[in-house]
């Protein structure tokens, strides 16, 4: 699995965090698309970067990250066909794969502390899109972006 990775200045240590997380895996290959400080920078250029790669087939998800995990995931989810989950549990994360099939998740680093933001993280990797009926209501949330 392909994961693109990024967050603001508000995120960036849970960003690191995250990414021992996946690194755990072993077949995960994660690309960072920044930031890489504490210089304070815009997370909509972030989600973008993040979306582009999810969007193009170069990563099969995303992991957005922000100071409240809010506005990256507004931004993600303004990109055609992108279904960020913003999730600061684990059953959130869980659902979000299982029936919304969701490609990029949204946490906050002011939000989620790093011991629940690993378990976040496992659960949303893990997670399988069920399909079924839930497959007709992710057809529907996409064919809004037709409209």
């Amino acid at each position: 699995m392909k994961i693109t990775i990024g967050s603001d200045h508000g995120a960036v240590q849970l960003k690191e965090e995250v990414k021992m997380v996946l690194k755990e895996y072993g077949d995960i290959e994660v690309t960072d698309v920044g930031t890489f400080g504490t210089e304070s920078v815009d997370y909509p250029d972030i989600a973008e970067k993040i979306c582009a790669d999810v969007v193009s087939g170069k990563a099969d998800r995303g992991i957005a990250l922000c100071g409240t995990g809010i506005g990256i995931s507004i931004a993600c989810n303004k990109v055609k066909g992108i279904r960020c989950a913003l999730c600061n549990d684990v059953y959130s994360a869980k659902m979000s794969r299982q029936h919304n099939n969701a490609n990029v998740l949204a946490m906050g680093g002011r939000v989620v502390g790093f011991g629940p933001a690993g378990e976040i993280v496992r659960a949303w990797v893990e997670g399988e899109f069920e399909g079924g009926r839930h497959e007709r209501r992710v057809n529907k949330i996409m064919a809004i972006e037709q409209k």
